[in-house]
């Protein structure tokens, strides 16, 4: 994904900063801000405090209090947790809720199995529900049903309005509803929503033991499956892992130490299990590991999977800094600046930030900006303030995107930037709990369930999460019916899935995703599920051109040396082969004879060569369908075998008869003289 935001650049740009999100998006482009003199308040001096009202977030939680025991559906209400994680906390099954969870499990088995008639009853479960009780939940549920047309005609409208008023009750259609205003560029609403979402989001890490660590996957790698990531993600049974927990018990500290962080940030497609987290850092300390000091110190801090014991905190935390450290300083200051196992001091926490900054740790850096925007023990500068946020920013730190937002919504500080301030919550908000949808769409998806897998990242997608919209369109791409994708009256007909992968490719290609716009154009250009559109492919092409793809730019120069959708320029068009070579060398080959097409074309206009370049588009489409209809035809097909492998017997019989011949020519040749023949040859 790419998105390139820049904020009035009049004047010398005072800091600019390229945020790699890659624990958030994988395979996705930069996001680019790029904040200019102008972008600061010009009235605010460093020390004024009069944007202080406008300013409510709190100074430090960052380990909060004691989660409760449904934090997940207190800050998720409606959350699917309970269809993938079963465990969940009982509840009255005579409830409305509990009536529309039975109705999401129907669904969840029906897209498993193809069930059409099991939908069929699911869905008219969440009607009633939706209906009769105006559970919000349910008519979130509708309003992805109208949305996507699964067993319901697609109907924007009414899919907008079921997320319109399940909003007050259902994040997810929160979600869903601030994403239909970003779209259409009302970003005076979609601030709002997202605003009060990315408020959720970093509650879910403040209030929740979990770790914020989240770790999506895109499933697809172009047009081809993401094995290596896959492989990656299949937790214990990945031979990977098996190996370094082999190594782990044989005694090396270091496995330890990574057995360790899977469990307890739930990477490599683990789930979370801080005991297990908690035995292997121990085993990882006891062998002299320092990095595991650290996460102890954490683990009793958080009281993850632990009573919280911040005296033992401490002392793990100072371990730690000691080997050293630098986030364990950033740790320590924590301590000092909330008095948790330590007597509250400013000085001591500052100090301690600052070693942790000054060693490039983004925590550290967060803690400083808090310092200076509020003034909390060092002289009040909102300048030093963004400068720290924009660092730790830089580092994926999700916190500093929540603060850069506020400031630019708020205009503390920076200058009101509305659409900028929409775009950071929106990074923000997609790592709330409802982000879980991830995980059990690629648990799906690695179980070969596949219709399972789609439905949940259809879900995503209508809740902008460019990475599911781009896995949603591959996944219908490359399995077609076993997507079990669902129409209105039953399974999807051929138009129907090419229309639904289209319709996510463009969301997707909307957000960034370059290869989405480079599949965009080559429906428009070759009619895959819509009708030929030359202008609308090259403003497609145009896209994924923009966003710096070699394919995209050969194709715009074909277009302009063909007069395909873009005006004839011979010129153009030399100049996009150019450039699709200078960003992709592999293109030597194909940009060559484009050249070389060129020069003829130029030179050569009207000769026969050109006439037969010319008419390549045409033959090749024939001699495709030849192949399909009369080689590749079932009777055609086991004839032409036949025959290819009678031939191929009969040219290694011949050669194997030549063979002997040459070796009997060989042997007669090699044979000895009689010796009375050799005397008789002397005489």
């Amino acid at each position: 994904m790419q998105i390139r935001m820049q904020l009035q650049a009049r004047r010398i740009q005072l800091i600019f900063l390229i945020i790699c999100l890659c624990s958030f998006f994988i395979n996705a482009r930069p996001f680019l801000i790029v904040i200019s003199q102008d972008d600061l308040k010009d009235a605010a001096s460093p020390d004024d405090s009069s944007d202080s009202a406008n300013y409510d977030s709190a100074e430090w939680d960052e380990f909060g209090e004691p989660e409760s025991q449904n934090a997940a559906q207190e800050l998720d209400p409606g959350t699917w947790r309970p269809i993938f994680e079963p465990d969940s906390p009982a509840s009255d099954p005579d409830a409305p809720e509990d009536l529309y969870y039975t109705a999401l499990g129907k669904m969840m088995t029906a897209v498993s199995s193809g069930d059409l008639r099991l939908m069929e009853d699911a869905v008219g479960d969440i009607d009633q529900v939706a209906v009769e009780s105006g559970d919000p939940h349910a008519q979130s549920v509708l309003g992805l049903l109208y949305g996507m047309g699964i067993m319901k005609e697609t109907n924007k409208a009414k899919a907008f309005m079921y997320h319109y008023f399940a909003a007050e009750g259902n994040k997810q259609s929160k979600m869903a509803l601030a994403y239909s205003y970003f779209r259409q560029e009302m970003y005076e609403k979609a601030v709002k929503l997202y605003a009060e979402l990315a408020e959720v989001a970093i509650n879910s890490l403040l209030v929740s033991k979990d770790s914020p660590v989240i770790e999506p996957v895109r499933i697809h790698n172009g047009a081809e499956e993401n094995k290596q990531a896959l492989r990656k993600s299949r937790g214990e049974e990945d031979e990977d892992f098996q190996i370094l927990e082999y190594q782990a018990q044989k005694g090396n500290a270091g496995a330890m130490y990574r057995i360790g962080l899977f469990y307890y940030f739930g990477l490599r497609g683990l789930r979370r299990d801080h005991a297990k987290a908690l035995i292997w850092f121990s085993k990882a300390v006891d062998k002299g590991e320092p990095k595991s000091m650290e996460l102890l110190g954490e683990i009793y801090a958080r009281g993850a999977g632990v009573e919280r014991d911040y005296t033992k905190a401490l002392q793990w935390l100072t371990r730690a800094s000691k080997h050293p450290s630098f986030s364990a300083y950033n740790g320590i200051g924590y301590l000092y600046v909330k008095g948790y196992g330590v007597e509250k001091n400013f000085t001591k926490a500052k100090e301690y930030f600052e070693k942790a900054a000054n060693n490039d740790e983004s925590g550290g850096h967060y803690n400083l900006g808090v310092m200076y925007l509020k003034g909390i023990g060092v002289k009040r500068d909102v300048k030093k303030a963004c400068t720290h946020f924009i660092v730790a920013a830089n580092a994926g730190q999700p916190k500093a995107f929540y603060q850069l937002a506020k400031m630019f919504h708020t205009g503390v500080g920076l200058k009101r930037n509305i659409p900028m301030a929409s775009a950071l919550y929106k990074l923000v908000a997609e790592r709330g709990p409802w982000s879980s949808l991830s995980r059990w769409a690629l648990e799906s998806y690695l179980k070969s369930d596949i219709g399972k897998a789609f439905f949940l990242y259809a879900r995503m997608a209508e809740l902008g999460y460019e990475v599911a919209q781009s896995n949603a369109a591959w996944i219908l791409d490359k399995y077609g019916e076993q997507s079990m994708c669902l129409g209105e009256s039953g399974f999807c007909t051929d138009a129907e899935l090419h229309q639904r992968a289209h319709s996510l490719w463009w969301q997707a290609s909307e957000q960034g995703n370059e290869h989405a716009a480079l599949l965009i154009g080559d429906a428009y250009y070759y009619g895959r599920g819509t009708d030929v559109d030359y202008d609308r492919a090259a403003e497609a092409y145009m896209h994924a051109k923009s966003q710096l793809n070699a394919q995209a730019m050969f194709n715009l120069g074909y277009m302009h040396e063909h007069g395909l959708g873009l005006p004839f320029d011979l010129h153009l068009a030399k100049r996009y082969y150019d450039q699709a070579l200078e960003l992709d060398p592999a293109a030597r080959l194909p940009v060559k004879l484009a050249l070389a097409s060129l020069w003829l074309r130029k030179n050569h206009a009207d000769s026969f060569l050109v006439h037969v370049i010319d008419s390549l588009p045409e033959v090749y489409p024939k001699i495709d369908v030849w192949v399909e209809d009369v080689l590749l035809e079932e009777g055609n097909a086991t004839i032409l075998t036949l025959f290819a492998c009678l031939l191929t017997v009969l040219y290694l019989r011949e050669r194997q008869r030549r063979h002997a011949v040459v070796r009997a020519a060989a042997a007669a040749e090699a044979v000895p003289l009689h010796p009375n023949d050799h005397v008789a040859a002397q005489n």
